[in-house]
């Protein structure tokens, strides 16, 4: 039976990730995906494959609020269209289950929908 590398990959960050961190690390928001199978669901929480951006991107979206994200996720308007992203202090963060070819920013200057001023894991554009 033939693997996927990347749902490897991935399932070992989350695996060791699953004792530490925040629910953004556990959940995997911002890692890339090609399907919603390719983005976990922990609890009640289903992560989509958002498809609109290079690599995909899971995460959320839809949300009115930084309480409608997981913990380590704030509400993000991008083209019009409002998206839970990971939060970031710096790029690594943004990258943990994503390619070179597909990596996402940690920018300051996303327009948040809540009130968080944090930083945000933005994917790339296709």
């Amino acid at each position: 039976m033939k693997t996927n590398p990347m749902k490897t990959l991935w399932l070992a960050v989350l695996i060791s990730a699953a004792g530490c961190g925040n629910a953004a690390d556990q959940i995997g928001i911002a890692a890339q995906c090609g399907t919603d199978t390719d983005c976990a669901k922990v609890g009640d929480v289903q992560l989509k494959c958002l498809t609109g951006f290079k690599g995909g991107y899971c995460g959320l979206s839809g949300c009115t609020k930084d309480d409608d994200c997981v913990t380590g996720s704030s509400c993000v308007k991008v083209s019009g269209t409002n998206y839970c992203f990971r939060d970031c202090t710096d790029k690594p963060q943004c990258n943990f289950n994503r390619t070179v070819d597909n990596e996402a920013n940690c920018v300051g200057n996303a327009e948040h929908v809540g009130v968080s001023t944090s930083k945000s894991c933005v994917p790339p554009s296709k």
